[in-house]
């Protein structure tokens, strides 16, 4: 594993706030707040606290060092995310969103969408939405084909999965193409690929090759909240360098943040 999330001791050897997301050369920080919560169909549990609230909320996690939002065309939040870009930095704020397409022209037409609808010259991250498949690499070429030419173009940083089986993830942890892995992980197993035991090598190989790898389903999709600290602890104690998770209030932002700075005190 990399110098980054390297464990020792129960402690990370890294104890900033800022980590590198593999090779992208992306620096992140090390809660990304998920807008994804029951999220599909255009909507979620953060877009159904009401558009004002909503984006009230992702400020003011930004007020708390977490710049990095987590999306996806399904959960109806890039309009959010626009209104927070009206009153920030754009360079200071890193964005993941994500597509269903499953042909090349549709992957073109969402990433244009996308930009439109977040009024963004460029997305920092466009992950392929749901992967199941272990022969997704052939299966959906013709959309990494389309996200590797918004790269080329500057329409996208870097490019990457989100992982919704074990296959699919093995396959991720070691294609050439692949720069971001979005992967489900807690201390229980709720809600994810495999036991923790038989994913965690996986992300191992992963962040080994470069990819800049964080976790999902932290909280087992709501299961595991009764002990907060547990649950994040696992991750980045696993080393794992980031995690997304989804908060529809100001206290469980402040939760959250005041836990991962108990690891990661520094920047």
């Amino acid at each position: 594993m990399t110098k980054a999330s390297t464990i020792i001791e129960g402690k990370t050897e890294n104890r900033s706030w800022w980590v590198p997301l593999g090779n992208t050369g992306i620096l992140v920080p090390r809660l990304s707040f998920g807008t994804g919560t029951y999220g599909w169909g255009n909507s979620s549990a953060q877009t159904r606290l009401g558009f004002r609230e909503c984006v009230r909320l992702l400020l003011t996690a930004y007020e708390h060092g977490i710049t990095w939002i987590d999306s996806a065309d399904q959960y109806g939040s890039h309009p959010h995310i626009r209104e927070v870009l009206k009153s920030l930095d754009r360079e200071k704020v890193i964005i993941t969103t994500k597509l269903a397409a499953r042909s090349k022209e549709q992957a073109r037409q969402d990433i244009q969408r996308f930009l439109k609808e977040l009024d963004t010259d460029y997305i920092d991250m466009v992950l392929m939405h749901c992967v199941v498949d272990a022969n997704w690499a052939t299966t959906m070429k013709p959309v990494m084909e389309a996200l590797s030419e918004a790269k080329g173009k500057g329409y996208v940083k870097a490019v990457g999965v989100s992982c919704h089986s074990i296959s699919a993830l093995k396959t991720s942890s070691n294609h050439p193409w692949v720069d971001v892995i979005l992967a489900r992980l807690n201390y229980d197993g709720m809600h994810m690929d495999g036991k923790p035991n038989e994913v965690l090598p996986i992300l191992e190989t992963a962040i080994r090759n470069g990819k800049g790898v964080y976790a999902m389903k932290v909280f087992g999709q709501g299961g595991l909240r009764r002990d907060p600290e547990r649950a994040i602890r696992f991750v980045f104690e696993s080393g794992i360098p980031a995690a997304t998770i989804g908060m529809v209030s100001e206290a469980e932002v402040k939760q959250n943040v005041a836990i991962a700075r108990q690891l990661f005190p520094d920047g």
